[in-house]
């Protein structure tokens, strides 16, 4: 090995140490237990290793949960909490560090994952990718299209944006880029793979601001609203308070992911040609392929209309259980699906981190820090702080409705605490940045991490993207969405 790969790896690993020690090195800032701090400054680190990736992420999330139990004396529970009576340091360990994984989301996207397993053995995923290319595939910006609208008719109808983008969408586009010989972790994946991954996550998370029924956080945003602000908003408000910023930014999101992280191939007029011969090679449709269509449509039609009585996560393993029964799929496939295992696995040990921030009383320190700063402004200027932070601060969650339901209330009553600032156009904006904040990091919803885990785009391409998506997104709600609202 060379040194430089040498002084690489070594870089990389030291990196997430270094953050972790030179955070807890400092004092607690004022009103934040230390134990918080102590978290805080674990969870960055974590957040470092994610990035720079100096092993597996799933084994940085799997190193992360069991260091924070081991020392759970120190940085997860307070002096308060373990002097409670019946409190066993030991047992409410073990049940935090597992407790991502009786998160429904988790589940969700691993059996988003088991779909995927579905369309790639029956040939369905490779027949209907086939058609969209031999339709729409001669060049790659239009494709980026195909893929955004795609997302776009069913958002309205699909209110996990994780069932919809992880569980519908994902299953059908991982299967575009072998098509155009763009191979997931080769240097061929920047063909065509990562800029319609990249593409098909980000347009979900603007699909889920433009429509209030597109994502299932936006009706807690609206229960908050309700009780905090007194506030009603309508589906027509919502629609037309996101229209003047979401709707410009889905028509852009193609052609911006386009110039940002490009596709090698631009442009292939003779491949709708091969694909319609390569539709006529596989022949009719099979069994197999109508019992899985109607299976997925199945789905598609219970987590639209029946998301009241049954949970998407528990609708996908019915799905995944009809799959096994009716030799869709067999156990030993399933088995052996290790993106869907891998993945599972960070998902539950990210969700089990994030929580941690809200357990050790740091996200409640951090909104009310916030809110001792933004007074003193012109209302316009304390409302897209507030907004700003609550976007940002999504990097300290890994699920849109733990966020809504941890820092929502809080921001919400700083907000309407303020003179000046009216409350229905600030309640307004913060349920807006729900579904767009998602964009933010690779953990910030269910939705992103088959994407992240496809082995299209490194994991520093994956984070590279959400900073700077992130900032756009934000920008054009401030820049164009704020300043219509406030004058509407």
């Amino acid at each position: 090995m060379s040194e430089d790969v040498q002084t690489t790896i070594w870089w990389r690993v030291l990196l997430p140490f270094a953050v972790t020690f030179a955070l807890a090195a400092m004092p607690a800032p004022q009103g934040l237990a230390q134990h918080a701090w102590y978290f805080f400054s674990l969870f960055s680190g974590v957040v470092a290793a994610l990035v720079v990736e100096p092993i597996a992420v799933t084994a940085v999330g799997v190193i992360a949960i069991t260091l924070t139990a081991v020392l759970s004396k120190w940085v997860l529970f307070g002096p308060e909490e373990q002097a409670k009576e019946g409190f066993k340091l030991a047992g409410e360990s073990v049940k935090w560090a597992f407790s991502g994984f009786a998160n429904p989301t988790v589940w969700l996207v691993g059996g988003a994952f088991m779909f995927a397993l579905g369309y790639d053995k029956t040939g369905l995923g490779r027949r209907i990718a086939l058609h969209l290319v031999r339709l729409l595939g001669r060049n790659s910006l239009l494709l980026g299209y195909a893929v955004t609208f795609a997302d776009t008719l069913l958002a309205p109808f699909t209110p996990s944006n994780t069932a919809r983008s992880a569980g519908t969408m994902f299953p059908v586009v991982v299967n575009l880029p072998g098509i155009y010989g763009s191979k997931p972790h080769d240097p061929s994946s920047r063909l065509i793979g990562g800029y319609i991954m990249w593409t098909t996550f980000a347009a979900s998370c603007i699909t889920s601001t433009l429509f209030m029924t597109a994502c299932a956080p936006n009706f807690l945003a609206l229960t908050f609203i309700r009780k905090i602000a007194h506030v009603e908003i309508s589906y027509a408000q919502w629609f037309f308070g996101a229209a003047p910023f979401a709707i410009p930014l889905l028509l852009a999101l193609p052609l911006l992911a386009y110039w940002i992280f490009p596709p090698t191939i631009k442009a292939s007029p003779e491949v709708p040609v091969w694909a319609a011969e390569e539709l006529r090679k596989m022949g009719g449709i099979s069994r197999r392929e109508i019992t899985l269509a109607v299976l997925v449509i199945g789905a598609i039609f219970l987590w639209i209309f029946a998301d009241e009585l049954m949970d998407a996560a528990i609708v996908a393993f019915l799905v995944i259980s009809l799959m096994l029964v009716l030799k869709v799929i067999t156990w030993d496939q399933m088995a052996r699906n290790h993106a869907a295992w891998t993945t599972l696995v960070l998902l539950a040990t990210l969700v089990a981190m994030a929580d941690g921030l809200g357990r050790t009383g740091f996200i409640k320190w951090f909104a009310a820090m916030v809110g001792s700063h933004v007074a003193g402004f012109p209302p316009v200027t304390m409302v897209a702080i507030l907004v700003a932070v609550y976007f940002f601060s999504h990097y300290f969650f890994s699920s849109l409705t733990a966020h809504t339901t941890a820092l929502l209330p809080i921001m919400l009553s700083v907000g309407i605490a303020i003179p000046g600032i009216p409350p229905e156009k600030l309640a307004l904006l913060l349920a807006l940045t729900t579904g767009i904040m998602g964009v933010v990091s690779p953990y910030a919803t269910g939705a992103a991490l088959p994407y992240y885990n496809s082995g299209f785009l490194t994991s520093a391409q994956f984070w590279r993207n959400n900073v700077i998506f992130g900032v756009i997104f934000l920008a054009a709600e401030l820049v164009i969405g704020l300043p219509v609202l406030m004058m509407g």
